[in-house]
């Protein structure tokens, strides 16, 4: 830090070091640093891909290519660390019946709450032999 006085037309040049005691100095910072300090949950992730589904209801053209922008979004989350595992595998299962389902069974995806909650999971035929 620099002081500049200037007295009887003379310039003096005073260099102050910071104290060591001071309580409000800027110390070294140990953690990591995070952005958003708001993480999203499953529910938050969910509604963003709700939400662009319901806003496209009768596009579901539209409606597919954001959910493509969506899945880039949410491979950056998963390769930061942000988004983990278990809520990307159940986006991305979800993505998939949205992004291949017909007209149709677009509307029927929409409607059905089941699909909706955090934890659902797609049926799986079991072939018991």
């Amino acid at each position: 830090m620099f002081f500049i006085f200037m007295r009887k037309m003379k310039t003096y040049e005073l260099e102050i070091d910071t104290m060591g005691w001071w309580p409000f100095g800027k110390k070294t910072r140990s953690r990591r640093r995070v952005d958003d300090p708001l993480r999203k949950d499953t529910r938050q992730w969910l509604s963003e891909l709700r939400d662009v589904c319901e806003m496209n209801f009768d596009n579901p053209e539209g409606a597919r290519r954001q959910i493509r922008q969506m899945q880039v979004h949410w491979h950056q989350a998963y390769e930061e660390g942000v988004l983990p595992e278990y809520n990307r595998e159940g986006l991305e299962s979800r993505a998939f019946r949205l992004l291949l389902c017909s007209d149709d069974e677009w509307m029927e995806w929409l409607d059905n709450e089941e699909f909706w909650k955090p934890g659902w999971r797609p049926e799986q035929d079991l072939d018991e032999d």
